[in-house]
Formats: structure tokens, sequence, C-alpha cells
């Protein structure tokens, strides 16, 4: 027999070996041909054969015998250290990459908002001869991938914050808790409200947004309804076309003493709509009763308009305002997020009055078990016993617009912010 076709001796536990890697599902190409290698060489097969067989060269059947007999099984089926290409991605090639990948591609005069790998890597390589790094002319989509996920970065996707732009937020956010320390405390240890006694003035706490430009959008063909037992049918099916007709605003509070949402749904959301709220309110709860609002500085809730309005029920309405871009502490965002989950999602109506009779169709259903929201985050925070609520509530809205008697009294600063411009002008 010839040299070649000398057998090589594998035990047992190495055939065992051998015959598990051949039957992975994700080992590599040159791995599971070396594995076939040996296992043919070991059955007394000539290297030529072995060569023809798994269509390779002889030298590359030779190398693997010549690495196990100097090592041993696992040596043979991996790659000496050392071998492939160099790496030719250098530190400061990466930062440059990171540095791009940190900008919008916008700041490069592309139109994109985010970069994704592929438009990144093109990008990249369209540009890296200019700016000195040869390498990344040709650098691959996957070592992009893999700089950013060293990097952690993942400039593909935007995650959200809340940015605080009232210079006096950590105050105005503890009046607002402070207020819900109050609500809370009228509440027992069972979480039964405590009415009011005789002696004291019932106040109402009520928690108020708008929520506008609830879209009614009808669809042109019947929805299909899902069939048990299929794949293809088990949703709702929905053609794609749809028709907008129209927006409507829902002005809503949540008395956060009974959990009863009241609502209020118009066309717009302008001082007049806001008014007629408030008038709402004024007939829902007894006269002489205090109906103290918390809610955003929308320019509704400060206008002539409105003030003009509170000077004929002085005394009658009491507002607490959040932080500008605070509304988050306002517990009717809940209620609208819930709402918008339960109900509005994906909703199609046949008219704007449909939808109108829908909002206020779930309003009956919340009403019918209410359930009053309880605010929890950095409630352990507030000692009423050295606040004055007083100095938090605000009587009037719009000093301009209110009575003489009430001309000295305290009114919510307006925000201020700079023009967006200013950073571009003063450059």
């Amino acid at each position: 027999m010839p040299k070649s076709a000398t057998p090589i001796f594998l035990s047992d536990d190495d055939k065992s070996y051998l015959k598990s890697v051949l039957q992975k599902g994700t080992v590599e190409a040159r791995v599971h041909r070396r594995a076939k290698i040996l296992l043919l060489k070991s059955d007394g097969m000539a290297d030529e054969a072995i060569a023809d067989k798994l269509d390779i060269s002889r030298p590359t059947v030779k190398l693997c015998l010549k690495k196990y007999r100097e090592s041993g099984v696992k040596t043979a089926l991996e790659d000496s250290k050392g071998r492939g290409r160099r790496i030719e991605i250098t530190d400061d090639a990466k930062a440059w990459v990171i540095n791009i990948a940190c900008q919008k591609p916008s700041a490069f005069g592309l139109p994109a908002e985010l970069w994704y790998p592929l438009s990144l890597t093109r990008y990249i390589n369209s540009v890296a001869g200019q700016e000195g790094y040869s390498r990344m002319v040709t650098v691959s989509e996957f070592s992009i991938r893999k700089i950013l996920r060293e990097a952690m970065l993942n400039p593909h996707k935007v995650t959200y914050y809340c940015e605080k732009r009232d210079p006096d937020f950590e105050k105005k956010m503890h009046d607002v808790l402070v207020i819900y320390k109050q609500v809370e405390l009228r509440f027992d240890e069972k979480g039964i409200l405590i009415p009011f006694a005789s002696d004291e003035e019932p106040i109402h706490t009520l928690s108020y947004d708008e929520k506008p430009g609830i879209q009614a959008i009808a669809t042109t063909s019947e929805d299909r309804p899902p069939v048990a037992h299929t794949e293809k049918r088990s949703a709702v099916q929905r053609d794609y076309e749809y028709k907008r007709l129209g927006t409507l605003s829902l002005l809503a509070a949540i008395d956060l003493l009974t959990g009863e949402a009241i609502p209020l749904v118009s066309n717009t959301h302008k001082s007049s709509d806001f008014i007629t709220f408030l008038k709402i309110l004024d007939e829902k709860y007894p006269k002489g009763d205090k109906i103290r609002l918390i809610l955003d500085n929308h320019s509704a809730h400060t206008s002539r308009e409105t003030q003009e309005y509170l000077n004929t029920v002085p005394g009658r309405f009491a507002f607490v305002f959040t932080p500008t871009h605070g509304s988050w502490l306002n517990m009717v965002e809940g209620f609208f997020s819930k709402m918008t989950r339960q109900m509005l999602s994906g909703i199609r109506v046949g008219s704007k009055e449909e939808l109108k009779e829908r909002i206020l169709k779930y309003f009956e259903e919340i009403n019918e078990v209410p359930v009053p929201y309880k605010w929890k985050y950095r409630m352990e925070t507030i000692d009423l016993s050295k606040e004055d609520v007083d100095t938090i509530v605000y009587e009037v809205v719009n000093a301009k617009a209110a009575s003489p008697e009430n001309q000295g009294k305290r009114v919510p600063k307006p925000p201020t912010r700079k023009p967006r411009n200013q950073t571009a002008t003063n450059a």
C-alpha cells in the first residue's frame, strides 16, 4: 500500500468527537471539511482520494494530517494562531467612525434622520479616502456593525426623555405633589374616601388636560373578522386604504377623590372650549364648594377670556400649574394613555359624530366603576405641616383681565423660551 494510503489511528473518543462535529448545524465549513479528512484517513483512504472526494487540494489534506500528528484532533480542526488577514482597522479609524455615528446624517448633507448600518457603511466608504482612512474605503457593513457594537451605539434607534425647560421645575413639581398629598390624606387606611366635615370647606381636586387631534378615520371597505383555526385569518383583516374625516379635541378631567372622568368633546380646544368645560364643572359641583384644577400652561388656561369668566365666579376655581414641559406630573395623562390603548388605537368610524359618541360612551363605561387615581412618586418627601397651600394655588390667571380687587394677587409667569434661531443669529 502506498505511504499516502497509510491510515491514522483515531481513538473511539476522537471518532465520537469528530462525528459530533459533522452533526452540528452551525459548524464552520472548514472545520466540517477537516473532520471528514481525519475520518476518511482513519479508514485508510489515500490523500489523493480524499482530495478528490471532498473537492479540495492535496496540500490541504496533508496540512490537516500534519497538524493532527503533531498536536491531535482539536488542533487539526482549528486554524493556527496568527493566520488570516492582519487587522488593519486602527483605533484612530474606529474613533472616526464613532464620531460620525454620533452625529445625524443631516450634519453631513444627507436627507436621512438616522444612521442605519448599511447607510453608515456606504457613507464611510465614500469619504474615507478623502479623510485619510484608506482601509475604510472597502470596510464591510459587518465591520461597521462590530465597531458600533463595541462602542455600545445604536444610531438607528431613538429613545425619548423629558427635558426640564422650566428653571423653577423642582419648585413647581413640589407644589403639585403637595396637592396630591392633600388628596391622599382624604382616604383612610382602607382606601375609603373620608367625607368633608360640616365645618370644612369642600375642595374638589381634578386633574385636567386636553387631547387634541383625535382623528376620525373611515375604512373604504368592511373589515373582515378573524377565522378560528386558520393562520392567515387569525386577526382582523383591514384594507390599507382609508379616508380622513377630520379631527376632534377631547377636554377631560379626572376627579381625584371619586375617580369620575368628565369629558367635553369639541372641534377645537380654544379658550372658549376651556370656559365651556369650566361651566360644566360649575354646574356639576355644589355651589359654594371650591373646584381645584391641576393643569398645564396652555395659553387657553391663562388667557384674558378665561380670566374674564373667572371674574364672574369669584372664589369658585383655583388652578395649580404643572411645570413647563412637565405634563407627565398630571395624572390625567395616564388616563389618556389608557384610553388610547383600550379604545382609540386603530379605531375606524363613519363620521366625526360617531367618533364623538364612542368617546362619550367610553367615559360612561369608565364611570360605571370609577377608580380614584393614586400618585406615588416622591410622596414621602412631602410634609403638609410645613406647607402653605395658599401660595401654591392661583386665584388669578391673567392679571390684566382680573377684577380690581384681584389685581395684586399671584399670577403664573408665562413660560419664556429662546427663539430657535437665536444661536445661529448670535453666531
